[in-house]
């Protein structure tokens, strides 16, 4: 009896290790399981459990990087996935945003950018937010929200809510867009009126009409009384001797 209580004090004791305290606390650990100790109860061909934590899959982080490959090489397929419909819904990617700023009156400009080297602000803009959402000339969808529908016009930054360097972005893909013939553009009518053309307007006035010259005539009346220098005749005939005829 006193020899089974010594083995029964040596499992504790085992089990109740530093090490073993140590292993539970460990912070790295994503997800703990429970521990099974061994009592006499027990069978004694149950073994004791030591798997503390577990580690995240492979298989998920690559699936991750293959979805940001694919979004980045191909950025309108991002615009109707799942995600960005549970994420925006049918709202644009700037609607309901809100910078963070003191008073209830918005600065009168965006921030620069939103992002200086690994240093990202506390409320950036709803592009710099998502890195998914990637502004090239041909995610049309996205284009087409930064544009008014009645006018035309790229909105303001200040409505959007988009930093100066992202704007900058896409007022560049927006030109080149409409370049492309990918995004339409409206070219203002001018009604051209005949009597704009004419030489009885106002600002014109009536052109009189050439006179007859008669052959031997000179076209200005002054033309004829001129009389050249003979001094700067016989000059022009001196340097230019070789070529006369």
């Amino acid at each position: 009896m006193a020899a089974h209580m010594r083995g029964i004090g040596r499992a504790l004791r085992s089990v109740t290790s530093p090490r073993f305290r140590s292993l539970l606390r460990h912070k790295s650990c994503p997800q703990k399981l429970p521990v099974r100790l061994w009592t006499p109860a027990a069978s004694a061909l149950t073994p004791l459990s030591h798997s503390f934590c577990t580690s995240p899959s492979v298989t998920d982080a690559g699936e991750a990087a293959d979805v940001l490959a694919r979004y980045k090489d191909r950025p309108w397929d991002y615009l109707e996935s799942e995600e960005y419909i549970e994420r925006y819904g049918t709202n644009p990617v700037w609607g309901g945003y809100r910078r963070n700023h003191k008073g209830g009156i918005p600065p009168q400009k965006t921030r620069k950018t939103c992002i200086r080297g690994d240093k990202i602000c506390g409320n950036p803009c709803p592009i710099c937010r998502d890195p998914n959402v990637i502004i090239h000339y041909q995610n049309v969808k996205l284009l087409e929200q930064f544009i008014s529908p009645y006018t035309g016009i790229v909105y303001d930054p200040t409505r959007t809510g988009v930093c100066r360097k992202q704007q900058k972005k896409l007022n560049e893909a927006i030109s080149t867009a409409q370049n492309h013939g990918l995004l339409p553009f409206q070219i203002p009518h001018v009604e051209f009126l005949g009597e704009d053309y004419s030489n009885s307007h106002d600002a014109v006035g009536s052109t009189p009409p050439p006179p007859c010259l008669t052959p031997g005539e000179a076209w200005y009346t002054w033309y004829g009384t001129i009389e050249p220098d003979e001094k700067e005749v016989a000059k022009v005939k001196k340097i230019y001797k070789a070529y006369l005829k």
